[in-house]
């Protein structure tokens, strides 16, 4: 298995956990675990940040994995194989751009927004 094809079976699997977390046919005990790794692989806050030497990507390497790996061994065999199918579906569906553009068009107009009302309250204080 190349390093490509595991990484991609990670997100997969990770994919395949948020589903498994929201399913009525997985045990309350897989779904909390099942909930947290996927939370935890799809946000962008780390238990150890990225810039720290070497620490900072042990995370992704072996925490991660070895939460996915933990989890999916939780779920039913039937279950797990009708949610990564559902996941590769959910995985193969086209990105939309325009949502992209949109969402960073709100985060900038935000950041705007945020610079004019704080640009009074600094000047008066210098």
């Amino acid at each position: 298995m190349t390093i490509r094809t595991w990484a991609k079976a990670l997100k997969r699997d990770a994919l395949t956990l948020w589903l498994a977390a929201r399913d009525p046919r997985v045990a309350w005990y897989a779904k909390a675990l099942a909930g947290a790794v996927a939370a935890y692989a799809f946000s962008p806050v780390d238990l150890i940040p990225d810039f720290i030497p070497v620490l900072g990507y042990l995370d992704d390497l072996l925490i991660v994995p070895a939460g996915i790996w933990l989890a999916v061994r939780m779920i039913e065999p039937a279950v797990l194989a009708d949610l990564r199918g559902k996941a590769a579906v959910l995985a193969q569906r086209p990105v939309s751009r325009l949502a992209a553009a949109l969402i960073a068009g709100l985060w900038l107009a935000l950041a705007v927004l945020a610079a004019r009302l704080a640009l009074p309250h600094v000047r008066q204080g210098a």
